[in-house]
């Protein structure tokens, strides 16, 4: 199954691999779509709906959010990271789950600019460029820590900087790459070892949480809570128990409930 979604995600990079698109704003200058987000995602449903014949679809662009209970749920972001592909910047990327009776079965992130594949397969393990990747065994004072600013909605950035500004000094150091679906893979390939977003989507998380999983890493809500995947949702993750229940204890003691 993994090795036929990740042909599929293949033929449909190479969609994104023009410089003539047209970019539109959903609601916001920094909430962008482009044309090549939704010839992506066209091509996806077809071709994975053919994979898996009565499929339901959870997907980032508009016509495509059915988050009602199916036996087999696929859910899709086209373009993670459209705002670095407007700019020509190589951090994007094509996030696919399938999701079997309610739990995440198999995962796609592919970068095509950076030529880097990441999947996995419920209790199968995690894999980059077909090789076994693992989270790093780094402790929280050595690690890199993975994070955003809250971007759609700048009201919520001052309590996420101020968890960054405590965390900042007790750890390594600090990366904002823009694309959630590829710093939870770099998690789970040993690049960094902390992660913490405000808000996502299903969309943004559930290929790079199964395979972040399934590397030996930790992706849960606020309050340790596990994650939905029907919802907007705050992320927590880390490479063990131990960083995990540190960084999750510094965001506890600034956010009691989400303010969505």
């Amino acid at each position: 199954m993994v090795e036929k979604i990740e042909e599929i995600v293949r033929e449909a990079s190479r969609l994104m691999l023009t410089d003539h698109f047209r970019v539109d704003s959903k609601g916001g200058s920094e909430n962008l779509v482009t044309s090549s987000d939704y010839a992506v995602q066209e091509y996806l449903c077809s071709k994975l709906s053919e994979l898996v014949p009565g499929s339901s679809f959870l997907c980032e662009e508009e016509g495509m959010q059915d988050y009602g209970d199916h036996e087999y749920v696929w859910i899709i972001d086209p373009i993670d990271g459209t705002m670095n592909y407007t700019r020509g910047i190589r951090e994007c990327a094509i996030s696919v789950a399938l999701k079997k009776d309610g739990e995440l079965f198999a995962a796609v992130v592919y970068s095509p600019a950076a030529g880097e594949m990441f999947t996995a397969e419920k209790g199968k393990g995690a894999r980059y460029n077909g090789n076994t990747i693992h989270i790093s065994d780094r402790k929280f004072r050595d690690a890199l820590f993975c994070t955003a600013w809250s971007t759609y909605r700048k009201e919520w950035a001052p309590v996420c900087m101020d968890i960054i500004n405590d965390v900042y000094y007790r750890i390594n150091d600090i990366r904002r790459f823009g694309v959630a679906s590829l710093e939870l893979c770099y998690l789970a390939c040993g690049r960094c070892e902390l992660y913490f977003e405000y808000r996502l989507q299903p969309w943004d998380i559930a290929a790079g949480s199964l395979i972040l999983q399934e590397a030996g890493g930790i992706l849960r809500t606020l309050h340790g809570k596990p994650l939905t995947y029907k919802c907007p949702e705050l992320v927590i993750g880390a490479n063990s128990e131990e960083n995990f229940a540190e960084l999750s204890s510094t965001i506890d003691r600034y956010i009691e409930e989400t303010a969505y």
